[in-house]
């Protein structure tokens, strides 16, 4: 019976408890609300383009590697055939290739110098 009336004034409690904080949210809901509004809208900022040139560059330098790789090996897997040397002129040629795809890609990138002709 004691104990009815101490759970009486828990239960007050919570729901004054609740009913302040609901007063809270709702001036702290209508305060975010002056302050959006009061701020003019953002206009839409432009999404960040990738660099195409950039990428471009980046596939340019790899076809270099990979056609001088391929075109190695290539040359290597015909004078195998031909001569009859396997698997020798496919290891010369794929190693020849990379070296050269290589240096391609270091020309490409600005890193190596263009081989100059003789001077006239």
């Amino acid at each position: 019976m004691a104990g009815d009336a101490h759970d009486d004034g828990k239960h007050g409690n919570r729901l004054a408890d609740e009913a302040a904080l609901s007063a809270r949210l709702q001036r702290l809901g209508q305060q975010l609300d002056q302050v959006k509004s009061s701020k003019p809208p953002d206009p839409a900022a432009p999404r960040p383009q990738a660099d195409t040139s950039a990428m471009a560059r980046g596939l340019r330098l790899s076809t270099e590697l990979v056609a001088g790789v391929i075109v190695g090996a290539g040359i290597g897997w015909l004078l195998d055939r031909w001569l009859g040397i396997s698997p020798w002129g496919f290891i010369v040629f794929l190693l020849l290739g990379f070296t050269a795809g290589l240096l391609n890609v270091m020309r490409a990138a600005g890193l190596a110098q263009q081989r100059q002709g003789p001077k006239q």
